[in-house]
Order: structure tokens, then C-alpha cells, then sequence
């Protein structure tokens, strides 16, 4: 099914496009091409052959190669970018697209975002759809010394009740599933693609969509009085380049439709460069307005994470997140440990660099809020869609935002405090056992509103959680169609207003499933 765009034909037809073999167009891929010839242009490469990014111990490296090496044309599965808050965040570029990259956490959406999307979901198909992600690439992980420590200590700090293992979003504390199998083994969106009927489904990797296909055509309204001609802009396809710089036309058959899943950053811009977005805006770029959206690139969000790295008193396997603390105050706990290269800072000239590196154990504890409520915005960097856009989330500009922060770190430090962390400290020269903090420790009086404000919006970083861009409501309606525009629509996490409960993959990958079958049952209403 996959092969380099280079080998594609120069112009081919299908009934559906999807741009972006990610998390969510996996999924849509291989439920679409039950029925239908379908075409994945993805702008990266494939897992295969990587053996750091498929284990869960190659999950920090793949990050920090990717901040490492960052240029536009990298083959990196993770593509790095900074926003002008300042705060260092990644995309994925792999076949699979984050979930190839992510930390593998893997928990259903809470009701109220089922509630709040602003799309009319069917829940016992919602239900089904969960369970044919799960069936193939969800595990329940055993947990080892640190994510058991964490559990314990998020119950003696009340976030209760102890759910056990569940996959559903329940408040207290729970283990969830991973991606990762039994033998560290990640496990992707991409594994969903098995369930494809193959002879359907082609897959350009290093195929770079360039812009839509657009093209007027005239349709007929109907009133009790009188009919009227209007015309009406419709997708017909894409123009996508291989990694050579040739140009391919992707088009459309009869009923078909071009599916954008290329994410939260990728789905917007592509609008943007296609002429679709605010008119003031496109035309300062000289870009030729095709069709006048305000709200594309708008309501974008990035849930904040703070969090506290201590170096442990004992050795700690590897672990990625298992556990979370749900609570009820706007904010979810999470961990990790991770080995990490330690270097000898450039400056201590007279200390021997060892032969081989040494690496440390460090343990993190994490905060991450719900929501959130601030908004930013992402404009284009530069006319070639190889290039990041520019993006700002805005963290922390709406005080609900601070203060699950606040809530949140609260609770890192009651945590911090139970009797589960105690094997982790290490005993001073007065006798005084306590932790070793790599990077900032939490303000000493957490009941200090404003301290713990700040060391909020001072500690900021990502826990790649962003989503938005093209919200429900705004640029799509509730089917994720564009607004104005015929056989073009987005499935992927630049539709949410809000992210699904404690971790996004669940949901992205079930939306995949969701809307292939629901694309697939109206297109077979329309026939009949």
C-alpha cells in the first residue's frame, strides 16, 4: 500500500483524499477503502526502520533529535517548532503522524466534551469505534516502581476514588491504556491501516500537498416560487510534490471529497495557502482569495504543562505515562521516568570527560489542566507549506487557566508530601531526607496564590496536546464539513474547541473510525 509519491503517477483519480496519514487518518483511511479507492499523502516517511522511535525508551530521543536537527527538509519523524510564547513543541512527520511519537497514553474522552463539541455524535457508534482502535493496538500496562508510587501517592492525596485499570475518563485515580505492548513495542495509528482492504488504499509517503484543487460550478436552488442558479467553490482534488520537486495532481471522481487530517497546525495552513481563510489576511500575502473564512488558524489551543524533575534516591526502570490522577479542580496528574544523557558542562574545563556517556535516572511529576480557555491563533510563515507556520497559544492569558494551574501544582505538592514518595529522597548532611530537584522546585509556600501563579506561567511547557484552528462551528459545521465548500472536510484535532479528556489520541483515532463510517453510510444513502 505505501510507496514513495516520487513513484505516483503525475495525475490519478480517486473517491477520497486524505492529507495526512496521522492519527486520525489512518483510521479514516482504511474504514473508507472498505468501499472506496482512497489516496494517504503523508509528508514524512514510514516507522519502519527506525528502531529508537518504535520502543518506548527512544520516545525522549526522538524529541530531542528533532530540536536537534531541525531543518524543514529533515527526514526526522518529529518536526520541531517554537511558538512566540517561547515554549518548544513538536509535530509528528511519520506515517502515523504523533501517535508515532507520542508517549503512548491512552484514555476515552469525558462526557462533557461529547456534549460540548459541537457535533451530533451517535455514542453507541462512538462506543464501537473506541473498541475497534482497542481491539488492535491498546494494551494494559504493568505498572513497576515509579508509576506505582505515583498511584499510591495521588490517593493519599485524595484524588480518589482508586478506578483500577479503565480506559474510560473517570475522576480519582486509574491506570490507563498504552500503546505500548508488553515488550515496550510501540504500537501506532498506522497499525490500524491492517485492517484496510488493500486493493483500495494507496499511500504516498514524502508527499508534500502544496494547495486544494478548487473550481466553481453552478447549482440550482429551489424556492416555492421560482428557481435561481447560483454557483457554488468545490473541492476537485489536490496538488501535492514529491520529494524529487515534481508536481502531482490528486483528483477527485464523481462524489468524492478531499479530507484534510493533517492536524492542528497542518490543517489550517493548508487552508490558508489554498486561498481560504480571511480576506485581508490573504491577500497581505498575495495569495488569490478563493473563498472568505475569518475563523481559519483562529481558536487555537495548547493545554499547558508544569510539572517538577527530581533525581531519585533509587534507580527507576523507564516509564512513560501509566497513571493519572483525575481530579475534580481542572487539572490532570501524570508521570514519568526517563533515563537521560548527563554531559559535563562545557565551562568545567579542567574535568575529564568520561569515555562513554553517563545517563541519570530523573522522575517527573506532571500537571496538565483541562480545556483550556485561552486562545491563540497561527499565521503563515512563509507561502511553502514546508515551512511551520507561525503559532501562539496564549497560555495563561484567561485566569480559569491559572488557576486549574494552581489547583494542579497544589496537588504535585501534596503528592510530593505522602508517605508513597519517600523512597525517592535522599538524606542530607543534617540527617533531613528530601528530594534532589533537577529544575525548578515548587514555591516553598504553595498556600501563596500569586507564588504558585507565577511559578505556573514561569515553568510553562507543552504536553502536545494543541488543537484547534478550523473549530466546529466556525470553519467546519457539525458533519466537519468547510463552510462554503463542497466536497471538503477535516477530520483530525484542528476541529476541537476543547481536548478530550486526560490524553487526545483515544479520540483522534476514534474519529477516524467515526466519520469513515459515517462518510461511507451516507454516501450509500445518497445512491440508494
Amino acid at each position: 500500500m505505501v510507496s514513495n509519491a516520487s513513484e505516483f503517477p503525475l495525475e490519478d483519480y480517486y473517491d477520497y483524499i486524505i492529507v495526512g496519514g496521522g492519527t486520525a487518518g489512518c483510521p479514516l483511511a482504511a474504514t473508507l477503502s472498505q468501499s472506496h479507492r482512497v489516496l494517504v499523502l503523508e509528508r514524512g516517511g514510514i516507522s519502519h526502520g527506525r528502531p529508537g522511535l518504535m520502543n518506548q525508551e527512544g520516545f525522549l530521543n526522538t524529541l530531542l533529535n528533532a530540536n536537534a536537527h531541525n531543518a524543514n527538509n529533515d527526514d526526522s519523524p518529529a518536526q520541531s517548532f517554537v511558538s512566540e510564547d517561547g515554549v518548544l513543541n513538536a509535530r509528528g512527520r511519520v506515517l502515523g503522524g504523533s501517535s508515532a511519537i507520542n508517549a503512548g497514553f491512552y484514555s476515552r474522552a469525558d462526557r462533557e466534551f461529547f456534549t460540548n463539541s459541537g457535533l451530533l455524535w451517535d455514542l453507541k457508534l462512538v462506543n464501537e469505534s473506541y473498541e475497534w482502535v482497542e481491539r488492535e493496538i491498546v494494551f494494559r500496562p504493568e505498572l513497576k516502581t515509579w508509576q506505582s508510587a505515583v498511584r499510591d501517592g495521588l490517593l493519599e492525596a485524595g484524588v480518589g476514588p482508586y478506578n483500577g485499570f479503565t480506559l474510560d475518563h473517570a475522576t480519582g485515580t486509574k491506570i490507563g491504556g498504552s500503546t505500548f505492548d508488553s515488550s515496550g513495542k510501540r504500537h501506532s495509528s498506522a497499525d490500524l491501516l491492517r485492517y484496510a482492504r488493500h486493493s483500495n488504499l494507496q499511500i504516498a509517503v514524502y508527499a508534500s500537498v502544496e494547495r486544494l484543487l478548487l473550481a466553481s460550478s453552478p447549482s440550482s436552488s429551489f424556492s416555492s416560487a421560482n428557481s435561481a442558479t447560483t454557483t457554488s467553490l468545490s473541492a476537485i482534488g489536490v496538488l501535492y510534490r514529491d520529494k524529487n520537486g515534481k508536481y502531482h495532481h490528486a483528483i477527485l471522481k464523481d462524489q468524492g471529497e478531499v479530507i484534510l487530517s493533517a492536524g492542528a497546525i497542518g490543517s489550517p495552513q493548508l487552508l490558508l495557502l489554498s486561498g481560504i481563510g480571511p480576506r485581508p489576511y490573504l491577500s497581505s500575502w498575495g495569495i488569490p482569495v478563493a473563498h472568505h473564512l475569518p475563523y481559519v488558524g483562529h481558536f487555537l489551543y495548547d493545554n499547558p504543562r508544569n510539572g517538577i524533575t527530581f533525581l531519585p534516591s533509587i534507580p527507576l526502570e523507564h516509564s512513560l505515562i501509566e497513571v493519572v490522577g483525575i481530579t475534580d479542580s481542572g487539572a490532570y496528574i501524570e508521570a514519568a521516568s526517563n533515563v537521560v544523557p548527563f554531559s559535563t558542562p562545557q565551562q568545567m574545563l579542567f574535568i575529564r570527560p568520561p569515555a562513554s556517556p553517563l545517563y541519570l535516572t530523573v522522575a517527573t511529576l506532571i500537571s496538565k489542566i483541562s480545556g483550556p480557555v485561552s486562545a491563540g491563533f497561527l499565521r503563515l510563515a512563509s507561502t511553502d507549506v514546508r515551512f511551520n507556520p507561525i503559532v501562539r497559544f496564549n497560555y495563561f492569558n484567561n485566569a480559569v487557566d491559572v488557576e486549574r494551574c494552581v489547583n494542579g501544582t497544589r496537588k504535585l505538592g501534596d503528592v510530593l508530601r505522602s508517605r508513597a514518595m519517600n523512597d525517592f529522597k535522599f538524606r542530607n548532611w543534617l540527617g533531613v531526607r528530601d528530594f534532589r530537584f533537577i529544575g525548578p522546585a515548587l514555591p516553598n509556600d504553595q498556600t501563596n496564590y500569586v507564588e504558585m501563579a507565577e511559578f505556573c506561567r514561569r515553568t510553562v511547557s507543552t504536553i502536545w496536546h494543541y488543537h484547534g484552528g478550523c473549530v466546529v462551528g466556525r470553519v467546519v459545521d457539525s458533519h466537519l464539513k468547510v463552510i462554503g465548500i463542497d466536497s471538503l472536510r477535516i477530520v483530525d484535532g484542528s476541529v476541537f474547541g476543547v481536548s478530550p479528556g486526560t490524553n487526545p489520541q483515544a479520540t483522534l483515532m476514534m474519529l477516524g473510525r467515526y466519520f469513515g463510517l459515517k462518510i461511507t453510510r451516507e454516501r450509500g444513502k445518497y445512491n440508494d
